[in-house]
């Protein structure tokens, strides 16, 4: 019997090495060898010094072409193209291959204002800087304008001729699927509803639980000099709120700090500026080190599709934080287990008392993490996500009747 082939494919010319194999396709991809399924990423642009060997570069109009795709004898593509227009001949063309095609939307769900006006208008002020200058206002307004003219015009026909290549439009979070079904009944009617499911993105299973004894510690991760998404500002103040209060809390960020991430640190008086651990850019391993010796992972972000620095902490026995918010999407699905809480409100005060709930909760004995890790290990973890893909493809082949 022919041994089974699925390929991942990301039409964007990114890096191949260690680190785009520890995440989205790359590691899906190697998800796919570690349970016996032959599999490369595939990737246009040449070859580069640090590509690892299993990736595959091609020419760009290579990926548009379905006798290329069929020539690879594939049972499965994952596709990483977002459900971008300008990606669309690639689906299709791996849909007229014959090859059985997932659809990777990493999205919150909200990309159209056919998803419902109102929500969609909400989720552009968050994306244009919710107005913290004249700027931010400035980038709402062209979004929107440009949403309900050239969107609804041009962008959505184009989008539901992508989405209708595939068998099966994978979103990153319960929410994010639902808005996803809203949209494709309007592109495509139930049919195409069908075709949504949830399959999130993987996380490395070097993110679990050992049983080490968690700290009073407080996990952040980010690129900070992102002000708008990241808002290291608002994690300052909640910060200086919180160790003023809690002699014995330790806050570690990893990332590159910012300069003002480093003066504020430096300005912190003597008691607190020691428990306040500036980490900068660190591996993978020491970043579970640090997750699994964690008790809280918090996310001051505005907005995030998914969110896989969440994801690993939930892996090694974190609960998380962060804002309850439509740009926030698979959060309310992070803390459905037990497992973390949400603020209500982008405010310092409601995001100093939702991380407290949580301190607290691990203080009373509520926050287990050995059923934290389980839990989302069984959801999150790279071969449980890539098993997941693979039982959509055989149930597909089974009402095919191709056994």
């Amino acid at each position: 019997m022919k041994s089974a082939r699925w390929f991942t494919c990301t039409p964007v010319a990114f890096g191949g090495g260690p680190d785009f194999f520890a995440r989205d396709s790359g590691l899906l991809c190697r998800a796919f060898q570690s349970l016996g399924i032959e599999s490369r990423a595939v990737m246009p642009g040449t070859r580069q010094p640090g590509d690892e060997p299993d990736l595959i570069r091609v020419d760009f109009p290579q990926l548009e072409s379905a006798t290329w795709w069929k020539e690879l004898r594939l049972d499965g593509v994952v596709l990483y193209a977002w459900g971008r227009p300008k990606f669309r001949k690639v689906a299709k063309a791996i849909h007229e291959a014959g090859i059985f095609l997932v659809l990777n939307q990493d999205s919150g769900g909200l990309v159209s204002p056919l998803n419902g006006p109102i929500k969609w208008l909400k989720e552009q002020w968050v994306l244009a800087g919710a107005g913290r200058d004249a700027a931010s206002v400035f980038r709402f307004l062209k979004l929107s304008l440009r949403g309900f003219s050239v969107g609804l015009f041009l962008t959505d026909p184009l989008r539901a001729s992508h989405l209708k290549q595939g068998n099966v439009i994978a979103c990153v979070s319960p929410l994010a699927a639902s808005h996803y079904r809203r949209l494709c009944r309007l592109y495509g009617g139930k049919t195409l509803a069908a075709r949504v499911a949830v399959i999130p993105h993987a996380v490395e299973p070097r993110f679990q639980y050992s049983g080490a004894e968690k700290r009073r510690q407080i996990a952040c991760v980010g690129r900070w000099d992102d002000e708008v998404q990241k808002r290291p500002r608002l994690l300052m103040a909640c910060v200086d709120s919180l160790l003023r209060a809690d002699a014995g809390l330790v806050v570690a960020i990893a990332g590159r700090p910012t300069p003002e991430l480093e003066a504020w640190q430096a300005g912190l008086p003597p008691g607190q500026r020691d428990r306040v651990k500036l980490l900068g850019n660190i591996d993978r391993a020491a970043l579970a080190r640090l997750l699994e010796e964690s008790q809280v992972f918090y996310s001051p972000s505005a907005f995030e599709s998914f969110g896989i620095a969440a994801g690993e902490a939930l892996c090694a026995g974190c609960s998380v934080v962060a804002q309850h918010s439509l740009s926030m999407a698979a959060f309310e699905w992070f803390v459905s287990a037990n497992s973390g809480t949400l603020a209500e409100g982008g405010n310092v005060v409601a995001h100093v008392q939702a991380i407290q709930t949580e301190l607290d909760a691990w203080a009373s004995g509520a926050r287990i993490p050995a059923e934290i890790a389980r839990h989302w290990g069984e959801r999150l973890h790279a071969t449980q996500v890539a098993a997941k893909i693979l039982a959509k493809g055989l149930s597909k082949k089974a009402s095919d009747g191709r056994f």
